[in-house]
């Protein structure tokens, strides 16, 4: 009964999260593309990854408190079902594009994140360190990676406004823009980081993952700030 208890009071402070959380963004962006419900989920992901490691792995918490959290506060503030009528919306509406853009960054970034949350709750409250987390990451290269990324989402965004194209050619341009940045900075980050001996064990999945999270992250801000030059 105080799990019962506890999960209730967690999925209400969750709920109230994501509506507060969702309307804030849709505010913001519009509601031309589900950025609410994505913005959620991704964060959602990372949290339960993060905190997945803190209560189950690190610390002996009550089972009230991990079933508050993990299946109330997170069980109600990530949501599929939203995430999948809202894309069947845009399939019906013939935003076919959208609708797979949706499913793509809905499906990699989720799982980034909570591939990302799960390895930093390691490094943040594990004994032993991850090698790929510590000084043999180039921390100013990921850095300047996402500058980069960001400049050049912007910068693409400004250009495909002002050739007037259709909102379906600057979707196409953006997928072309983000899988080709990502693509090379995972292939430039992942040599420097075999050129300092570490390889695929040492961490070069994770580097995968929040390479991709993060590029994608930093593309879109560029496409926004993009769209107010």
């Amino acid at each position: 009964m105080n799990q019962i208890i506890a999960i209730v009071a967690g999925g209400s402070v969750g709920a109230l999260a994501r509506f507060w959380i969702a309307n804030l963004v849709y505010d913001w962006l519009g509601r031309g593309f589900p950025h609410g419900t994505l913005l959620v989920n991704v964060s959602g992901c990372f949290l339960m990854g993060l905190l997945t490691e803190l209560m189950l792995q690190r610390f002996a918490m009550t089972a009230e408190f991990r079933a508050a959290v993990l299946v109330g506060f997170l069980g109600a503030y990530t949501t599929f079902s939203t995430f999948a009528i809202e894309t069947l919306y845009l399939f019906e509406q013939g935003e076919s594009l959208k609708a797979l853009l949706n499913i793509f960054l809905s499906v990699a970034l989720c799982l980034a994140a909570v591939w990302f949350g799960l390895v930093w709750g390691r490094k943040v409250f594990g004994s032993g360190l991850m090698p790929w987390l510590g000084d043999g990451m180039p921390w100013g290269l990921v850095f300047l990676g996402f500058v980069a990324a960001m400049a050049l989402g912007c910068g693409s965004n400004w250009v495909l406004r002002r050739l007037d194209w259709s909102e379906q050619a600057q979707l196409q341009s953006l997928i072309v823009v983000l899988g080709v940045v990502a693509t090379a900075t995972t292939l430039i980050l992942a040599q420097k980081m075999a050129s300092v001996g570490l390889g695929w064990r040492g961490g070069l999945p994770g580097l995968f993952a929040f390479n991709a999270l993060g590029t994608a992250l930093a593309v879109w801000v560029g496409m926004l700030l993009g769209r107010s030059l």
